[in-house]
């Protein structure tokens, strides 16, 4: 691809978005595979109107109600993608959709105070959260500190990109680090908000600085041996691959990177890991499964059955949404999904419910307290085998299910971190507690 310097960011999102537009033939396959249609409650209405009533949404027009509301209920689970013929990314269109529709309703500068306020939620929430958890030599680890993401001597064979939220169970993404390390993997961490991948910015509709800030971050990112990246928050891979990455090609003629989510990359050294899978894990586990972004489900499934011992039961269950946290688009919805998949696991006679992205370890790690079997992280399964452990501070505390308590079990860290201990009860509140679609005892 041809260079062109002289556009803006949001000028190359706009021809992406233009050539998808021509593309799309509006024959509503995209639609009829949409797991969202039913709960969303528009079933009744068209595919082919659907369809096409976003495509007016995009080009600034008001579209069919149906249309807006399939693009606010989109859960990102990507059936969609692989149900065009014509190499349109109906996914991608719907974003854009949701672009438009927040443009229309507000003008740019409170767009831009709703991003701003966000991304400060966020940063809040994951500093505290994090710090409640991890004292400094942790947080440096995970790229949390100014000595750890400055420009090592000598370029690493991977960058690996926590994202943000992964930080608020660090369990998951210090297993990620010690799994690489066995493997004899040099990477630099980077993420957190300090490397924001722009997703916020976008869905409050403020392209330009989605773009800005995205485009900050990807040079960050762009100092591996490899050329590749390896991810770990699901978002932030589809944010990047999807809307950043290509409009940056339009831009520059090249990406700088390619994107590998970390179930995958592991997959792909699976003959490597083997050997070191030696310790039995005596386990019948369910997979929590989201099938977001392609091929990390599969690998998750691949990975665990070549663990001793472990026995892989299908649940039988759906598997929709790029992680949890994206099915909190049809809450009514997401809880059914929950309790449906947490009786199937009691009835299956599992050991373990395993998840593999962190929201969904967020949501479904406090329910261990009432059901017959434990609720784990892949990679505490792996690292079982491997003789790696890490302890999931994270669901020690939301188990009890009392903010005081929490922030008590946590003073020393407080102490440590000079954290406000008012405001750490409040992020505890909002951000670990509150963060639980389904009640706490929902038998």
């Amino acid at each position: 691809m041809q260079p062109d310097n002289d556009i803006s960011f949001e000028t190359a999102l706009g021809q992406r978005v233009e050539d998808m537009l021509d593309a799309c033939t509006r024959c509503g396959k995209c639609v009829e595979v949409c797991p969202s249609v039913r709960p969303a409650g528009i079933a009744d209405t068209s595919s082919e109107d659907i369809i096409s009533g976003v495509l007016d949404i995009v080009r600034g027009g008001e579209g069919l109600e149906a249309s807006r509301k399939w693009a606010a209920s989109c859960m990102l689970s990507g059936e969609c993608i692989k149900a065009c013929d014509y190499g349109v990314n109906p996914r991608f269109l719907l974003a854009m959709a949701r672009l438009a529709i927040a443009k229309a309703n507000a003008e740019l500068p409170e767009r831009r105070r709703q991003g701003v306020e966000r991304y400060r939620d966020l940063g809040r929430d994951v500093t505290v959260l994090s710090r409640l958890q991890a004292d400094d030599e942790v947080l440096q680890r995970l790229g949390q500190k100014s000595a750890s993401v400055s420009t090592p001597i000598e370029a690493p064979d991977f960058v690996f990109y926590t994202g943000c939220n992964v930080l608020k169970t660090p369990h998951i993404a210090l297993l990620a680090l010690d799994i690489m390390d066995t493997l004899g993997v040099t990477y630099q961490v980077m993420g957190g908000p300090t490397h924001c991948c722009g997703i916020l910015q976008l869905r409050s509709g403020d392209a330009e600085m989605s773009g800005r800030m995205g485009s900050n971050s990807i040079e960050k990112l762009s100092h591996s041996k490899s050329g590749q990246v390896i991810s770990w928050c699901p978002s932030c891979h589809v944010q990047f691959t999807e809307t950043t990455l290509p409009a940056l090609e339009r831009q520059r003629g090249a990406r700088p990177f390619e994107m590998t989510p970390f179930m995958r990359f592991l997959d792909g050294r699976l003959a490597q890991l083997i050997p070191h899978l030696q310790r039995r894990v005596e386990m019948r586990v369910g997979l929590h499964r989201h099938p977001g972004v392609a091929g990390v489900m599969e690998a998750a499934a691949e990975i665990l059955r070549a663990i001793p011992g472990v026995e892989l039961v299908d649940l039988k269950q759906p598997a929709v949404g790029l992680q949890s946290a994206s099915l909190g688009v049809l809450p009514a919805f997401k809880r059914e999904l929950q309790l449906n998949e947490l009786q199937a696991a009691r009835d299956a006679g599992v050991d373990a419910l395993v998840t593999v992205y962190h929201s969904e370890h967020r949501e479904l790690c406090a329910h261990e307290r009432d059901w017959p079997f434990r609720i784990v992280n892949i990679l505490e399964v792996v690292g079982e085998s491997m003789g790696l452990h890490r302890q999931d501070r994270y669901k020690q505390l939301k188990i009890m299910q009392d903010a005081d308590q929490i922030v008590s079990e946590c003073s020393d860290l407080i102490a440590r971190h000079a954290l406000d201990p008012g405001k750490a009860r409040d992020a505890v509140v909002k951000a670990m507690l509150g963060d639980q679609p389904l009640p706490v005892g929902s038998l």
